[in-house]
């Protein structure tokens, strides 16, 4: 059973093989973070998936926020850069739900609390949470909670 850390490594040097600069350059940046996080505590350790996933959700959020920046700043060609990074590390991550299925989720979440109103919005997001999981970044959940109780 390889781990997703072996998995990340052995498609770097398959990367490096062939020549794949933006894969390459974005696995080996990935690793680096998931190494520095094992020896961030007291004592070394070997990160299970689950952390490393949390690894990688971290960098690909960090691509888009400076595709975002670049964008904003009328730097086209970074934030394509970033954009492509942030391709790379998606092909690792859980399949990320569409706007509709977390809109769905976030609706059913709302009438089963039978919230309303802004103030509601921690109960709402403690029963979404689980349900999505790794397959929506937490501002997204945020947002379309706010919509439903807005709505």
């Amino acid at each position: 059973m390889t781990t997703l850390k072996q998995q990340l490594q052995e498609d770097l040097t398959a990367a490096i093989k062939a020549r794949d600069e933006l894969r390459s350059s974005t696995i080996r940046l990935t690793l680096a973070a998931v190494t520095s996080e094992e020896v961030a505590g007291k004592e070394k350790r070997e990160l299970s998936d689950d952390e490393v996933l949390k690894v990688i959700a971290r960098e690909a959020k960090k691509r888009r926020e400076a595709a975002e920046a670049f964008e904003n700043a009328g730097r086209a060609e970074s934030a394509a850069a970033e954009r492509a990074e942030g391709e790379v590390l998606a092909g690792y991550l859980p399949q990320q739900l569409s706007d509709e299925e977390l809109t769905a989720i976030v609706a059913a979440a709302v009438a089963e609390s039978g919230a309303s109103g802004p103030q509601a919005m921690g109960a709402v997001m403690k029963l979404v949470r689980p349900k999505v999981g790794d397959r929506a970044e937490g501002g997204r959940v945020a947002a379309a909670v706010k919509a439903a109780l807005a709505g």
